[in-house]
């Protein structure tokens, strides 16, 4: 699947390596010592996405060579085994000089030390990406840690050809998605609108993100942790109710069940992000060309507002001795007409570059919504509608946490409200047990 898809954390190493750091560091500068050094410079990449050596020989082909920067790429895994490698490495003082990062991994590096701040060197770049999208690599500051790479703004998928056979409407708020999913199972009992997966903690991240939730917040030296959010209660609340009730599927997705699910029509749609053609052309091949896609239902009538639900950005690290020309190519690489065009091509990506979603790359729908002509057109329009995010350096425990803790309420169809609170007081206690301050 598309690399946009956020890879589903699990429990990792990342605590061993996390020290009792302060809540956000400066990016280190010593004046940017050897950050700015004139003349040639080779840097390395550590990237998980496919083809990006393609992407990078553009660069070294033509810009780098003109300002004799030369990029090498070291593919690597991606999710916490990668964050766990990087900040091993950066206390070793040998981190490379570019990391591919997602944004909720973001604050891990930054409290770590381990990413420069490269507002100075990136203050072109930020008019190229929606407001939302660009404040997740400033972490709510005037520092700058990335660049932003592509985007996961989320969307509602439905099966166009069932929808009509059964007289639903495609609901724009909440509360007519609840009245869609009851009126299918009165005239189709055999069948669900959807489902509410436990293993996807970065969905409900990105649900709760759009309900206007800040799970993390900062001030001064200390974090304050508001998982547990009236927001973020609002949604838990609302899909912990129709798992109870038995208005919709309580099964985890990636499974051969919920594929089988989609693939025969048992489930007729799909909360989800802008890489799923991509899933769904693997998880129910036989259903290409019934789909569509709509913007995400409101919480409000009226209102305009998606979360995200993966992406990640290019950062530069501390340990480099060229800050400055990391900088540089980490912006031409997300912000170059033509190096954003490779990438859309080579590795699959949704650009989180509003110009480039407009490009040519994104002039023909997605192969299995062939249906669908104006699907990018209306991606485009809803990824501008990204409501901001809030990350915290412990996003690895608070989302095993959702695993464990939703999980068994999806199973039990028990309380949801009691799941969350079990995940605040995990992340809460993890942030103590770190050695960072938690303000109440």
């Amino acid at each position: 699947m598309p690399i946009t898809k956020h890879s589903r954390l699990v429990a990792s190493t990342i605590a061993v390596v996390l020290g009792a750091t302060s809540l956000v560091a400066c990016g280190s500068s010593d004046d940017d010592k050897s950050a700015s050094q004139s003349g040639p410079a080779t840097l390395t990449f550590w990237t998980w996405a496919p083809g990006m050596d393609k992407v990078v020989d553009l660069w070294n082909k033509g810009p780098g060579k003109q300002q004799q920067i030369t990029v090498e790429v070291k593919k690597q895994a991606s999710g916490d085994s990668l964050i766990t490698k990087i900040l091993t490495a950066h206390k070793a003082k040998k981190a490379p000089d570019l990391v591919q990062a997602e944004y909720q991994a973001l604050p891990t590096l930054v409290s770590n030390d381990a990413l420069a701040d490269i507002a100075a060197e990136s203050k072109d770049a930020k008019s190229k990406f929606a407001e939302g999208v660009w404040q997740q690599t400033t972490l709510g500051t005037d520092a700058v840690y990335a660049i932003p790479q592509d985007i996961g703004p989320m969307m509602f998928y439905y099966r166009a050809d069932l929808f009509k056979k059964y007289g639903l409407t495609v609901p724009t708020t909440w509360e007519q998605f609840a009245e869609t999913a009851r009126a299918l199972k009165k005239k189709a009992p055999d069948k669900a609108l959807t489902t509410f997966s436990a293993n996807d903690s970065g969905l409900f991240a990105g649900l709760a993100q759009q309900a206007g939730a800040k799970w993390w917040t900062s001030s001064g030296d200390k974090w304050k942790v508001g998982i547990d959010d009236a927001a973020t209660r609002k949604v838990a609340d609302f899909w912990g109710g129709l798992v109870k009730e038995g208005a919709i599927d309580n099964q985890p997705m990636y499974q051969p069940a919920w594929n089988k699910a989609l693939n025969t029509g048992k489930e007729i749609a799909w909360v989800s992000a802008v890489w799923a053609p991509g899933t769904l052309t693997t998880a129910a091949p036989q259903t290409k060309g019934k789909w569509a896609m709509a913007p995400l239902p409101q919480w409000s009538a009226g209102e305009n507002v998606t979360g995200s639900w993966g992406g990640s950005s290019t950062a530069v690290t501390t340990d480099s001795p060229h800050k400055a020309a990391a900088a540089k190519f980490a912006a031409w690489l997300n912000t170059d007409p033509q190096a954003v065009a490779a990438l859309a091509k080579e590795s699959g990506i949704y650009p989180a570059s509003t110009s480039a979603q407009t490009s040519d790359a994104f002039a023909q729908p997605p192969a299995f919504f062939s249906n669908q002509s104006d699907f990018y057109t209306k991606a485009s329009e809803i990824a501008k509608t990204t409501a901001p995010s809030a990350w915290g350096p412990n996003v690895n425990v608070a989302y095993t946490s959702f695993n464990d803790a939703f999980g068994a309420a999806a199973k039990n169809k028990s309380d949801f409200g009691a799941a969350l609170k079990t995940m605040q007081d995990a992340t809460v206690a993890d942030l103590k047990k770190q050695g960072f301050g938690v303000a109440q």
